[in-house]
């Protein structure tokens, strides 16, 4: 994967660079340092998957991180978080007013790009997927888990919304790009969804200790924390499953090496 994130990392440098002169080039750079950039390695590999993309697909794998990038900056603000990347969180280094400026100031730029695309259904995707992240975010405002916990198919459409809609749009996104059939891009929708799934539960599980009193899981001869790690490798395994339309080279074998990593590694 290294050098997919090799070419995204050059990418994201370029286009900093296009607002040098901007009050937010400087915060912008600390806000996307150190990034494991998952999402758009997604959909770099979701477009050579297809293998009949006729348009450039890393300025999209852009869009898709600082979508992410700007999440993370909204979410620790929310979350009263005061480390992100074993470094100070993006509203301590900077406050908070600048921190909501910052946010904008992606968005801005997310919509440039979208506009750089001929097929209008990359823009729409960014758009739902935006929309989507917001509408989970708030979603979990409204829930105080001292006094209520999720039951699981809450749990499960917080986190769909929350974390598996850009896992999602990620492969749409580069299925579109790749020039995919309906079928085709369907089958990497899906893959991407239950990636994200996968991603946040086995997130969830490995910090056990702060989701534990939130969530109520009904579980029958095991601990709750066995059936998170569980339910985490059934989602990884319907993630592969949904490929199985996608003709077999070496990037679905990266797409599928990804669904296993999702549940053996923390990012």
């Amino acid at each position: 994967m290294e050098d997919y994130r090799s070419q995204i990392e050059k990418a994201i440098k370029l286009e900093l660079e296009r607002y040098k002169g901007s009050h937010f080039y400087k915060p912008l750079q600390y806000a996307l340092e150190g990034g494991k950039r998952i999402r758009p390695i997604i959909l770099l590999l979701s477009v050579e998957g297809i293998g009949r993309s006729k348009v450039e697909p890393l300025s999209a794998a852009i869009a898709i991180e600082l979508l992410q990038t700007e999440s993370l900056i909204h979410d620790d603000i929310l979350d009263q978080e005061f480390l992100r990347r074993e470094r100070p969180a993006f509203h301590v280094r900077y406050g908070l007013g600048a921190s909501i400026l910052t946010a904008d100031f992606v968005f801005g730029i997310i919509l440039d790009i979208a506009l750089r695309y001929k097929d209008k259904r990359v823009g729409k995707e960014l758009s739902l997927v935006a929309l989507r992240m917001c509408d989970g975010e708030f979603g979990e405002l409204k829930i105080d888990p001292k006094i209520y916990r999720l039951s699981w198919d809450e749990y499960i459409n917080l986190i769909s919304q929350k974390t598996a809609s850009l896992f999602e749009a990620s492969a749409k996104i580069g299925g579109i790009i790749g020039g995919g059939t309906e079928d085709e891009i369907e089958a990497l929708s899906s893959y991407g969804y239950s990636l994200g799934i996968a991603y946040q539960i086995q997130d969830d599980a490995l910090d056990w200790d702060k989701v534990s009193n939130a969530l109520e899981i009904e579980q029958k001869g095991q601990d709750k924390l066995s059936y998170l790690k569980k339910m985490a490798e059934l989602y990884a395994m319907k993630a592969k499953q949904k490929l199985n339309l996608l003709s077999d080279t070496k990037t679905k074998k990266h797409l599928l090496d990804l669904a296993d990593l999702m549940i053996s590694y923390r990012f």
